[in-house]
């Protein structure tokens, strides 16, 4: 306690109060950060460069992380805490110096993740942490393990204790079309055309409706269409370019970056023109470090070239939330904050990144801009099947002999995908049902595989298409087990600003996963879920038990089981 003076004041303290900041800690930061730039919107940024360099974000570190860009240290510990990439360590040992993150989802799950959690502890020893993961966007390759940042694919435990042995850095991914490569196959001529004057903005979305292009990351809006309401708002404009694919099942956003980056990127390109953004940044996920360095490189050639003197690139780097797909809690993880979705209105393409309008694409939707543009609306719409017009990227996984991405019409059937895209079911395994949207579009039984597959159609069945994730279940599989997996990743992933979604999928996966389904209750909590969660994370986690309760009453009836 401070001595009192004769005056009756107190002394102030020696020292400020909260965490005081360590010069050798400091002296890191500044070290780490060299001439970087200390702006608000890079905290994550930041964040990325200690977690790298030291493997955890220890107290001392934050502390001057927050005194280096004049910030509370609150506002920094709550940012550091929300990101599940990021280990921090408040006091006591730091964690192994190695962690491997087993992906529990669901297709990794029926292939076999439960085991690997069960067996890799005991192979792998006390210096390796093992831990369970979301979805990691390689279904295809299932079960998928995370060896630091570097993926396993089509994990076995043999191949994870090797990994562990040499501890690969994620290197640059080579892409199927180098900035040379699209270049000399006429990339970029357009873009060209349309900062030289010779082409309209209005003819290139007039093109795009006729098309029907729409946003394909999920919710399906018309692209045409928003590009008009965004070039309507008062400038400056921004944009940005949602490559957060977190929902389980989808992995097509990776196919197209891996395999042609330049041709998302020219479309985005002229879509930042056609809405006059002077900026745009690309939100992509950690989960793909590799396409994250390929893209630092291309871009760079990209730039070197002078194809976006009109247009800055920015490439943020999630940091392991499911909840940043949503378009609002990306323009806050971008802002770097916590990725919480804003209430609305207004939207995005009103107030969006910097409290600016904001463009905010998906990466297949842009993808498609330039073949649009070069073959015209009449070639997009060539393709179809029961009346729907145009291309769709389905990721499909699950009980198929071949997943993957699987270019097809739209109003292709699930049936259809099964037997003429993936050639057929997996040896052993009779079609039950499927996922037509991912984790959060449902689930339909195999008598209904004959539904189209698009947007709109699933609607009535109480399901939707999203982002064409179709995930297929065969009769090994119990549908009861199938909805918890869904619902533990809805638990896990919610960013708990709402009490219905944050309480609501911790209470339902309690009563799914304790004896048999009290039906009554679990209705009540998906109403309330439904009817009152801020945003389509809490609204859809029910549907995958809806579905169940609805299609799969044999289910129901018999013991929970597991995989």
């Amino acid at each position: 306690m401070s001595e009192t003076p004769a005056s009756g004041r107190r002394r102030p303290p020696k020292t400020p109060k909260g965490r005081q900041v360590e010069p050798r800690a400091l002296d890191d930061i500044r070290l780490l950060l060299g001439e970087r730039e200390r702006r608000r919107d890079l905290l994550i940024e930041h964040l990325h460069l200690i977690q790298d360099r030291y493997g955890f974000l220890s107290g001392d570190h934050l502390a001057a992380l927050a005194q280096e860009m004049k910030l509370a240290q609150t506002e920094v510990y709550e940012v550091a805490t929300f990101y599940a990439h990021f280990d921090v360590i408040k006091a006591g040992a730091p964690p192994p110096p190695l962690t491997v993150r087993v992906c529990d989802s669901l297709s990794c799950a029926m292939a076999g993740a439960e085991r690997l959690l069960a067996e890799l502890p005991g192979r792998l020893g006390a210096g390796v942490r093992v831990v369970r993961a979301p979805c990691m966007g390689a279904c295809d390759r299932a079960p998928v393990v995370a060896v630091g940042h570097a993926q396993v694919m089509a994990a076995t435990p043999g191949k994870v204790v090797a990994a562990c042995a040499v501890h690969a850095h994620p290197t640059a991914v080579t892409p199927g079309r180098d900035f040379a490569t699209y270049r000399a196959g006429g990339g970029y001529i357009h873009l060209a055309d349309c900062l030289a004057g010779k082409r309209k903005r209005e003819d290139i979305i007039a093109k795009v409706s006729d098309a029907g292009l729409r946003g394909l990351g999920g919710a399906g809006f018309p692209t045409g269409r928003k590009w008009t309401l965004v070039r309507a708002e008062p400038g400056p404009r921004l944009m940005a370019v949602n490559a957060d694919e977190g929902e389980p099942g989808t992995f097509k956003d990776r196919h197209y970056l891996e395999r042609d980056p330049h041709r998302f990127l020219e479309g985005m390109l002229i879509a930042a023109w056609i809405v006059d953004a002077h900026d745009v940044y690309i939100y992509l996920r950690d989960e793909y470090p590799e396409i994250r360095l390929m893209l630092l490189a291309e871009i760079a050639r990209l730039e070197t070239a002078g194809l976006s003197a009109q247009t800055r690139i920015h490439l943020r780097r999630g940091a392991g939330a499911y909840i940043c797909g949503e378009e609002s809690a990306m323009i806050e993880s971008i802002e770097g904050k916590r990725g919480l979705p804003r209430h609305r209105p207004p939207y995005v393409a009103q107030v969006g990144l910097f409290g600016r309008p904001t463009l905010v694409q998906n990466v297949e939707t842009l993808y498609w801009v330039r073949d649009i543009i070069e073959k015209g609306a009449g070639w997009f719409t060539a393709h179809g099947r029961r009346e729907r017009k145009g291309l769709r990227s389905f990721s499909v996984s699950g009980r198929v002999r071949e997943p993957g991405v699987k270019l097809a019409p739209a109003g292709v059937t699930a049936y259809e995908l099964i037997h003429e895209f993936c050639n057929g079911m997996a040896q052993g395994h009779t079609f039950k049902a499927y996922l037509p949207g991912g984790a959060s579009g449902g689930i339909l039984p195999a008598a209904m595989a004959d539904i189209p597959l698009d947007f709109g159609t699933l609607e009535p069945h109480g399901c939707f298409v999203g982002s064409h994730a179709v995930v297929v279940l065969s009769d090994k599989d119990d549908m009861k087990a199938v909805a918890l997996n869904l619902m533990r990743f809805f638990e896990d992933e919610s960013c708990g600003q709402c009490t219905p979604c944050r309480v609501g999928t911790e209470k339902a996966v309690k009563l799914m996963a304790s004896g048999p389904w009290d039906e009554v209750l679990l209705n009540e909590l998906s109403d309330a879920m439904r009817d009152a969660s801020i945003c389509g994370l809490g609204q859809a986690a029910p549907n995958p038990l809806a579905s169940v309760r609805k299609h799969f009453r044999e289910d129901l009836a018999r013991p929970l089981s597991g995989w």
